[in-house]
């Protein structure tokens, strides 16, 4: 299934996303350990993209990685999320991105629980949560 692109200019992202989202999302930042707001989120449902809504994340992948970000063990759907190289701050790490809007999420290890060994590591404010009905 190919994903239709969310192509907005720096301003509309402003005015549409608040300044931490904004930050997170388009500026590449990462929230404090132990402070995003999903982190203790028990509820079943899904989280999409602060920024377009597209489903990344469901619920029944979370995990406590004791990392203290959300942590998932598997996408929602493999092509709604994006990974790409990430060698910042003299880090060599594989960031995770929205597929529609290129919003930075986090990043993906290699250090996860089975069944797939990965943990995706997100910033909460990269985030809406959709509890299941």
């Amino acid at each position: 299934m190919i994903v239709e692109k969310v192509i907005l200019d720096e301003h509309e992202w402003q005015r549409r996303l608040d300044p931490e989202q904004y930050r997170v999302t388009r500026s590449k930042g990462t929230e404090r350990p132990f402070c995003g707001g999903f982190l203790g989120e028990k509820r079943s449902g899904l989280y999409l993209c602060v920024g377009c809504a597209l489903p990344l994340f469901a619920s029944e992948a979370k995990f406590d990685s004791g990392t203290g970000w959300p942590s998932f063990f598997r996408p929602f759907a493999e092509e709604n999320v994006a990974e790409r190289q990430d060698t910042s701050h003299g880090l060599r790490r594989i960031e995770i991105l929205c597929m529609r809007c290129d919003a930075h999420l986090g990043h993906v290890f290699d250090d996860g629980p089975p069944p797939t060994g990965k943990r995706y590591c997100l910033n909460s404010a990269a985030l809406v949560f959709r509890p299941r009905e």
